[in-house]
């Protein structure tokens, strides 16, 4: 029955996909009665594998819809297929980079929110150079920017401050200043795409500096507090705004 309800993901992309959806891949499946089954280790494979973005889980006869949105296919590199949805909550995944707020400390570990439905834990070892006698200077309050090394339904999410080698990465306590503020998960991922238009945009308007979390927080400081407002402002509208938009605005803001 599911087999028959399925419908080819090319012809999908870029329309809407509902849950329980089922997309099915021409490239890795058979012309067998069988039914059309996923072969993602056949030599059929453009690069050799597909990955499996958010809002799909993979599915006997394809790729099951777990999220309503737009699905999006890149070809390029390892094929990806995802689910392009405006949703808010944000659900820990493992490797993502979050901006959390430290809520507590207990003991050796302080509690982060990070937008989930639980906190997530952070060692006090978990920093850069962190020694049992040499302990980062973290108080309640303060913003981590760090990713997730244990994010499942199971098990309460852990963050680190380090990559696999032990260096920070750009990861660890962000700056007093700055302003925080939050936007929907499918804003973050456009602005976190590679040369994105919105950031090049805004570059030339003012420097300033922007830390982006995939659980929609995003940290953005300023030369002054005008410009700080003035460019959080247009990344807020800029979800709502045409390409062509967001150039007049930037415009009449330029001209100031």
């Amino acid at each position: 029955m599911a087999a028959e309800s399925g419908r080819p993901a090319e012809a999908c992309v870029g329309q809407v996909v509902l849950p329980g959806d089922l997309l099915l891949l021409p490239a890795h499946y058979g012309e067998d009665a069988e039914g059309e089954r996923l072969r993602l280790s056949t030599g059929a494979a453009p690069a050799g594998r597909l990955l499996c973005g958010p809002g799909l889980r993979r599915s006997g006869a394809g790729l099951l819809v777990t999220k309503c949105g737009l699905l999006r296919h890149r070809p390029a590199g390892p094929g990806a297929y995802w689910v392009d949805s405006q949703q808010k909550r944000y659900v820990p995944v493992k490797g993502d980079h979050v901006i959390g707020i430290v809520t507590a400390k207990a003991g050796d570990v302080f509690k982060l929110d990070v937008g989930g439905s639980e906190p997530a834990s952070l060692s006090y070892l978990a920093f850069e150079g962190a020694t049992k006698r040499n302990r980062p200077n973290v108080q309640v309050g303060d913003l981590i920017y760090g990713q997730f090394l244990v994010a499942n339904k199971d098990m309460e999410p852990e963050m680190v401050c380090i990559d696999s080698s032990g260096k920070s990465s750009g990861m660890g306590i962000i700056g007093q200043d700055g302003f925080l503020f939050k936007v929907s998960l499918g804003l973050i991922r456009k602005l976190l795409a590679p040369k994105c238009e919105i950031i090049q945009e805004l570059s030339q308007l003012y420097p300033f500096e922007m830390v982006l979390g995939m659980n929609g927080r995003i940290w953005v400081k300023a030369k002054t507090v005008q410009q700080t407002l003035i460019i959080v402002n247009v990344l807020e509208a800029s979800e709502y705004m045409t390409a062509e938009q967001r150039r007049q605005a930037l415009a009449k803001l330029s001209g100031n």
